[in-house]
């Protein structure tokens, strides 16, 4: 029975992370709201689920995967629940919780990165709060983009297992992570990353690394990935982007 994942269509978004280790599996999945000829009902299906929903199996928000009966929401979550599965996790029980508290200060970072261009409310748009995002970015860029790849480049250069991934000595989730960073940094902020991934030299050499695996690099060429745009995480807005 196929993993059914369940994201909003037109974005990568939050649902790209588990996209990644699905694709690089090679695991049998269904991306519920892009199925074609059924985006309608697959997103009918995704909000069915949100408001009927009991208990404490009521998901908050997509991303959410559903294995046989069993619902899981929470991008951090639903990895850590797959990792072992798809054989993307450390060997090591507690290896295992390292990479999630790695996959849980992405989350952290990911929704930082978000608030650069929507730093007032979500419910507002982008040009009503203009101001507010320019200032926050030029903090965002200037204290917390540094703060936070500085944080996984030191912990990639220290992994006692070798420097080739963040976490263990294999492939883990947490590097497609990684990799989806870089990315989705590079599209939104392409002037201030161009001057400072001379100072993350380790995580730029892992996000090329996994580029070019074979099952990645099958997936980026094809029309299952969706493109960077304004209207998901990762935007880019000009006038909050600057060199470094």
């Amino acid at each position: 029975m196929p993993y059914k994942l369940y994201y909003w269509d037109g974005i990568p978004g939050r649902g790209e992370f588990v996209r990644l280790a699905l694709e690089e599996a090679g695991a049998d999945y269904v991306d519920v709201a892009r199925e074609p000829d059924g985006q309608e009902r697959g997103t009918t299906a995704m909000l069915k689920l949100l408001r009927d929903g009991e208990g404490a199996t009521i998901p908050f928000a997509p991303p959410f995967l559903k294995d046989g009966d069993l619902l899981i929401s929470h991008v951090a979550n639903i990895l850590f629940y797959l990792g072992p599965k798809l054989g993307l996790a450390p060997a090591e029980e507690d290896l295992r919780f390292v990479a999630n508290g790695l996959q849980l200060t992405i989350t952290d970072f990911v929704a930082e990165i978000h608030d650069t261009h929507h730093p007032i409310g979500v419910s507002l748009y982008y040009e009503d709060q203009k101001p507010e995002a320019l200032r926050r970015s030029s903090d965002f860029l200037s204290e917390r983009l540094p703060k936070f790849l500085g944080y996984f480049e030191r912990v990639l250069r220290q992994n006692p297992k070798g420097k080739g991934h963040i976490v263990g000595d294999r492939l883990s989730y947490v590097d497609l992570s990684l990799f989806q960073l870089v990315e989705g940094l590079r599209y939104a902020f392409p002037k201030a990353m161009d001057g400072y991934e001379e100072n993350i030299p380790g995580l730029i050499a892992l996000h090329d690394a996994v580029a070019k695996r074979p099952n990645i690099r099958n997936y980026l060429a094809s029309e299952r990935r969706l493109s960077f745009n304004e209207a998901g995480i990762f935007r880019h807005y000009p006038e909050l982007d600057r060199a470094s």
